[in-house]
């Protein structure tokens, strides 16, 4: 995409809140893909999740995002320095980025120029990641109910982007060696109200919204109560990372 869509602004102080982290075997993983641990740049850090993964592995984590917003809800770390900056054209420094890391934002990016870009900074024989997820796994009753809510009630308000998600980033180019990775998992503990709050961290949640003047995530809390009748009990969600790992400028 050649200009910024703001899909995550409005609800950047839910999303920092609800939104799952990513486990440190991936961290771990990726960094042992990389001879030198300077530098990490992490593209649209949304609030910071990845970056302060990284700053476990990396001597120092420059985290950009074009949100202001997500910039202002990330975690502070003495490694880690945020710059409200597009993917596409940064002010990183050519040729001294050991890895970039994509966390959940590929899909938003004009994928010619953002190449164009990693190629330009990262250092010879460095490291790209990207990942994403889609639906969480909590219970088949459960599942279907939020199958529905994605597909149905949301169906037409994801946007394009989304769609490349759906189907596991294999549309996606990714003009780099690749390198095999191992199956990753991201889980996350929700009672019934939390998991109301992180489908409103969903784009197409509050596009839905400003179309209808009303939240759908009300009667989705109707019909999982059904399934879920001692709502302040909790639940664990399990993502499966959708994982592309390529070695740049080889």
């Amino acid at each position: 995409m050649s200009s910024f869509n703001d899909s995550f602004s409005k609800q950047s102080d839910i999303y920092s809140k609800y939104r799952p982290s990513y486990p440190t075997e991936l961290f771990s993983f990726l960094s042992s893909l990389t001879e030198n641990h300077a530098l990490a740049w992490d593209c649209g850090t949304g609030n910071g999740q990845a970056a302060i993964g990284l700053s476990a592995f990396y001597e120092k984590v420059l985290a950009t995002d074009p949100s202001e917003n997500q910039i202002r809800n990330a975690p502070k770390s003495p490694k880690v320095s945020y710059f409200i900056e597009p993917a596409e054209n940064s002010s990183i420094r050519t040729n001294t980025v050991d890895i970039v890391t994509i966390a959940n934002a590929l899909h938003w990016f004009n994928f010619d120029l953002f190449y164009k870009e990693v190629n330009r900074v990262v250092k010879s024989n460095g490291v790209i990641a990207a990942w994403s997820y889609g639906l969480p796994i909590i219970s088949p009753e459960i599942d279907s109910i939020v199958k529905q809510f994605h597909d149905g009630t949301l169906g037409t308000y994801w946007q394009a982007p989304n769609r490349l998600v759906e189907k596991a980033y294999t549309t996606i180019p990714f003009p780099f060696r690749p390198i095999p990775a191992p199956k990753f998992y991201i889980e996350k503990v929700f009672n019934l109200k939390e998991l109301i709050g992180y489908f409103n961290t969903w784009s197409a949640t509050q596009r839905f919204i400003n179309d209808n003047k009303f939240n759908p995530t009300e009667e989705l809390e109707d019909d999982l109560i059904k399934v879920w009748p001692e709502s302040n009990t909790t639940k664990t969600l399990r993502w499966e990372l959708i994982l592309k790992v390529g070695r740049v400028k080889v």
